[in-house]
């Protein structure tokens, strides 16, 4: 039977392919192997192999390179291969057992793989950063890398490859911020901590709960971002004074509106630092908080009731209708009304600006927003080994979901409006020129 004729693009191909890979051997696996169906950084696939050949031929070009350049420098120069030294050196595509040149003067220092490097630089550094971003344990990391890549990982490895972002986390914390911010949302989400002590009975670890403090902010351009993230024991007025103390010293002199929920004394912490801002408590908190012991019944209509306040078009409108709703629930809830009237300067702030500005600033909502993408990590993760990593991996997240939170406030250009009129145009100065 004679021999199947092949194409001329084919020969050209079948050219191109020998010409690449020699070994009519390798050639032979390669095919193989690419036909099989198996993944191509299977355990056994040739392409290690072929990755291992090529850095081990670049190692040897480094060094005659190196040698040659000495001996043009210095025609003296006596210096000459020595022979190699062995390692075990990971890649995308599993271990590489890489054979690294040396030289009798000791001067050779190789690029592609450095003499103390255990990693070839590919990527998989950034995979294992992106997985433990999205929540998953070093456990849990070290089981993906090893499914994906065919890469077995020690946990302490991946550890010490997450431990690089402390740096960057640092830097972050401590940056230079703005002079003037336009709007502030201030807002704690809770986790859990293994602690060092026992636990019920003596058995196990015990743990503890820590309070994330979270700073979300529009600048007067309209940009969002978040300007800290602090980690204390328990969420309180002491602790945002502390906070509100830390973004004054990083630059921050001026705020124009805090966005608020209904924390004891966070009023006063942050008049204390900021006593020029106006500070907004969060209508959606505040509804939700009274009338959580409404009777079914009646649940609908005293929101409803609610409502007619703080959608009223100014602060007289407003004071008419809470005493329409003191007539009609008193009998009920006097606790609402009361609720209200004691915090009523903080509620109904939002009230002296136009619909533009009332949307942003009614509602602690855009932080919460922030708080969801976080709480995505507790649902696969029970506690947190330390606080250092409960740090390190809510950083990660929100480093890694940027598009979520850094999005340009919406109708900007219509709330800049308002700081040109607002006290004699004195927060105008903070806007954009142009």
């Amino acid at each position: 039977m004679s021999k199947r004729r092949l194409s001329k693009a084919q020969r050209e191909s079948k050219e191109k392919f020998e010409a690449l890979i020699p070994d009519a051997e390798m050639r032979q696996r390669l095919f193989d192997h690419l036909y099989s169906g198996e993944r191509l950084l299977s355990e056994g696939s040739p392409f290690s192999e072929l990755l291992q050949g090529a850095v081990n031929s670049m190692l040897s070009a480094e060094a005659d390179h190196h040698i040659e350049t000495e001996k043009a420098q210095d025609g003296g120069s006596s210096n000459k291969r020595n022979g190699y030294t062995q390692k075990q050196v990971m890649s995308e595509l599993g271990s590489l057992e890489v054979k690294t040149p040396r030289d009798r003067a000791s001067t050779f220092e190789p690029q592609l793989v450095g003499k103390r490097q255990r990693r070839l630089s590919s990527g998989i550094d950034e995979q294992i950063i992106a997985l433990y971003a999205q929540g998953n344990s070093i456990e849990d990391v070290r089981r993906l890398v090893k499914k994906l890549y065919n890469v077995e990982i020690s946990a302490g490895h991946i550890s010490a490859i997450t431990e690089q972002v402390w740096v960057d986390i640092e830097s972050w914390r401590s940056r230079v911020l703005k002079e003037a911010y336009a709007v502030v949302y201030l807002d704690a989400v809770f986790f859990r901590v293994r602690g060092d002590g026992e636990g019920p009975r003596g058995k196990g670890s015990s743990f503890s709960s820590r309070a994330s403090y979270t700073v979300y902010a529009i600048d007067f351009e309209g940009n969002r971002d978040i300007l800290g993230i602090y980690v204390m024991e328990s969420e309180g007025a002491m602790g945002w004074g502390r906070v509100l103390e830390d973004l004054q010293r990083r630059g921050v002199q001026e705020v124009f509106c805090f966005c608020i929920d209904g924390l004891k004394g966070l009023s006063h912490a942050i008049r204390e630092v900021y006593p020029k801002s106006i500070v907004q408590r969060c209508i959606v908190h505040q509804v939700r908080h009274t009338t959580r012991f409404c009777a079914d019944a009646h649940v609908k209509r005293v929101r409803a009731d609610l409502r007619a306040i703080y959608t009223a078009v100014d602060l007289a409108a407003a004071e008419a209708a809470l005493a329409v709703f003191k007539k009609n629930w008193d009998a009920h809830y006097p606790n609402i009304s009361k609720s209200w009237e004691d915090q009523w300067d903080d509620l109904m702030a939002f009230l002296a600006f136009p619909q533009d500005l009332r949307r942003i600033i009614y509602t602690t909502n855009p932080v919460e927003a922030v708080h969801r993408i976080l709480r995505k990590l507790i649902k696969g993760k029970a506690a947190w080994s330390s606080e250092a990593g409960l740090i390190k991996q809510l950083y990660l997240s929100l480093m890694h979901n940027t598009k979520s939170w850094q999005r340009k406030a919406h109708n900007w250009k219509k709330v800049q409006s308002v700081f040109v009129n607002y006290e004699d145009g004195y927060w105008s100065k903070y806007l954009p020129d142009g």
